[in-house]
């Protein structure tokens, strides 16, 4: 049985999937601002979202008011070039007037435990978030929330080892903080997830199902069938 307030919606096309994405981030984002005067968004690294920052970073936005956060981070330099950090500052941030002490990267770079507690410390006097963005692996693993690994929610931000991704050593935003948001999005996109889709929507227990915040998910999917 499909998860109760779950959505999955196909689109036809892998630009339709962009485009829409970012009409929905748009549309939170003015809602947000509007209503309480700024935007909170936990950003997925990967290709898919690689290109919605891109799309976004030419619209005509009052930036001003955005707050930027990640769902996950790589142990790596900063300026390595699998940095989830680095990516959304090469195709958005650098073009766009967000201030920079809105922009939270996760310090990723101290370390697994050092770095998981000085994100935590950033998110302590966060409020719920506008909107979180979410991919879905093969294995149906979202952020580094990965298979067979124990959920850790012990703090706001917490150490991922042993990564069945390389690299082995990460960090991740806890279950139980992703899902103080007012929206998420999964984007899903390639035949190999189709199997992980079909565990989902059949109540299967994956990494991803951890994430239920009461509004609910919206997972936007191309070339993975919803029959």
């Amino acid at each position: 049985m499909q998860p109760k307030n779950t959505h999955f919606k196909h689109c036809s096309s892998i630009e339709a999937l962009r485009h829409e994405v970012c009409d929905a981030i748009v549309k939170s984002a003015n809602e947000a601002i509007a209503q309480r005067g700024q935007f909170s968004i936990v950003l997925a690294g990967g290709n898919t979202p690689r290109a919605i920052y891109r799309l976004l970073r030419d619209l005509p936005m009052d930036w001003t008011n955005w707050h930027i956060y990640h769902g996950d981070e790589r142990c790596l330099p900063r300026e390595h070039e699998d940095r989830n950090s680095l990516m959304v500052e090469q195709v958005w941030l650098h073009y766009v007037g967000i201030p920079a002490n809105q922009i939270h990267d996760i310090p990723a770079e101290l370390g697994p435990i050092a770095g998981a507690k000085a994100y935590a410390e950033t998110l302590a006097g966060v409020p719920t978030f506008d909107m979180v963005l979410l991919g879905l692996g093969e294995d149906g693993h979202t952020a580094s929330l990965f298979p067979n690994h124990t959920v850790d929610n012990s703090a706001d931000a917490v150490p991922v080892f042993n990564s069945p991704k390389p690299p082995p050593e990460r960090i991740s935003i806890s279950q139980n903080r992703l899902n103080d948001t007012r929206e998420v999005i999964f984007l899903v996109t390639g035949v190999g997830k189709q199997q992980a889709v079909d565990q989902w929507r059949s109540g299967v227990a994956i990494p991803a199902t951890l994430i239920l915040p009461k509004n609910g998910v919206d997972v936007y999917c191309y070339e993975v069938v919803l029959d």
